[in-house]
């Protein structure tokens, strides 16, 4: 058995949904006992010092120990080109995004991007992560064998496109389906890794392939189902010169089977009425991508309205067409994007998002996102003066949520002091 030793953060509950100090516990001088792979306990540290008198100890002092974040919206095959200039959705996907993701054609490329994306997204204290791949199987291959490599536990899926998009990127209504099911079957509840079925979005696929699709996860609804909506003005008049029979864009998915429990509905920043009250209706998850919306100039996320409907939602850096790798770097663009629509989010609310939130999002809240008895051992140790401005000011702080949102709002990887995942130390 291991004890590992800090300031312990765990939810029992949804902040934006009850009062803050009912959902959510701080131990000062806490304790996680962690064995094969499962958190066995969680508690004051000298009490499970005493239960435990011959556990390897590991003692981080008065850093916080939180479940590790999960980023719920990433591509990974764009890791090279984040932070790429000036482009509006479409244009950035054509510009930067598919002459990157045809590299992926080449197996060895997807190895060593896969690599390096995990080398990133952990350094920064994100322990799962769902993804978009590109068309090629090897890509969807390259990031679950990486995953497995560090005992992640992660989430993706083929890319699926069969129009709007260049050669080297294009599939069928009938490969995507066929090479989807052999990656499902091959990938899906393997060791820490889940399969998503992956429509890019309606714009790249014929109503032959999400209609395929959609049979597809009418066969394996244990899995979940990724895609994007609403992101820009110009991707919604395009749905609709495509699509002109659909009452607005979730009607596409709607009319495929592919919205329900289980769907993971990327930006979702234009919605209509209906499209909110279905959404709603259907138990389908939202994911907010702050960093992408802000940085692509998409519009902003209605999380005060949507979350008071009782929407799930989750987060998401959507890198690379988000600008940064870190969950802390999106909870300050989610912050500041609530700010723009006069909403301001509580430090406790952020922290939700980026952990206890998107496990739910992502149907995973029994296995990942907070600290308890059971709970897969992922967790992020975060220092709340890993710099000089930081430290500073979480010097005067006179609570807990005083002293960790200066982290929140100007922390960055070297807050990051250790990274554990399925009860092993990756970082640290």
């Amino acid at each position: 058995m291991k004890l590992i030793l800090g300031q312990v953060l765990t939810f029992a509950g949804n902040p934006f949904h009850a009062p803050i100090d009912e959902v959510v516990c701080h131990e000062q001088r806490g304790a996680v006992a962690v064995e094969a792979g499962r958190i066995v306990e969680v508690g004051p540290a000298d009490t499970l010092r005493r239960a435990h008198p011959q556990a390897e100890v590991t003692d981080y002092g008065a850093a916080l120990i939180s479940a590790g974040f999960i980023d719920t919206h990433v591509h990974y095959p764009q890791t090279a080109v984040i932070a790429s200039w000036g482009k509006r959705l479409i244009d950035w996907l054509n510009t930067y995004t598919f002459p990157e993701e045809t590299r992926f054609a080449d197996p060895a490329h997807a190895t060593e991007i896969a690599a390096t994306y995990f080398d990133l997204v952990t350094a920064n204290g994100t322990t799962t992560t769902v993804s978009y791949c590109t068309i090629h199987p090897d890509s969807v291959d390259a990031y679950f064998t990486e995953a497995a490599r560090r005992g992640l536990r992660v989430l993706g899926g083929k890319t699926c496109m069969d129009r709007n998009a260049p050669d080297g990127l294009r599939d069928s209504a009938q490969s995507a389906y066929d090479d989807s099911k052999r990656l499902l079957e091959h990938w899906h509840g393997r060791g820490r890794a889940s399969y998503v079925i992956t429509p890019r979005f309606a714009p790249t696929s014929t109503p032959e392939q999400l209609s395929a699709l959609g049979a597809l996860w009418r066969e394996h609804p244990e899995c979940l189902m990724q895609t994007h909506i609403s992101e820009q003005h110009e991707e919604i008049a395009w749905v609709a010169d495509l699509f002109p029979r659909a009452r607005d864009y979730l009607d596409v998915y709607e009319d495929f089977g592919l919205v329900g429990p289980g769907a993971l509905m990327g930006h979702a920043i234009h919605l209509t009425e209906r499209e909110r009250a279905r959404l709603k209706e259907l138990d389908a998850s939202l994911i907010h991508c702050p960093t992408s919306n802000t940085f692509i100039g998409s519009g902003l996320f209605d999380m005060e309205g949507l979350m008071a409907e009782g929407q799930r939602i989750g987060l998401a850096t959507d890198t690379g067409g988000g600008s940064s790798f870190s969950m802390l770097r999106t909870m300050a663009a989610a912050y500041e994007v609530a700010h723009l629509r006069g909403a301001s989010l509580h430090p406790a609310q952020l922290w939700w998002l980026a952990t206890a939130g998107s496990a739910r999002a992502i149907r995973m809240e029994d296995r990942i996102g907070t600290l308890a008895p059971g709970m897969e051992a992922d967790l992020v140790v975060i220092d709340l003066a890993s710099t000089p401005a930081i430290a500073q000011r979480a010097a005067r702080a006179e609570t807990l949520w005083e002293a960790l949102f200066p982290t929140i709002m100007m922390g960055d990887d070297r807050a990051v002091r250790a990274v554990w995942a399925n009860g092993e130390m990756l970082i640290g």
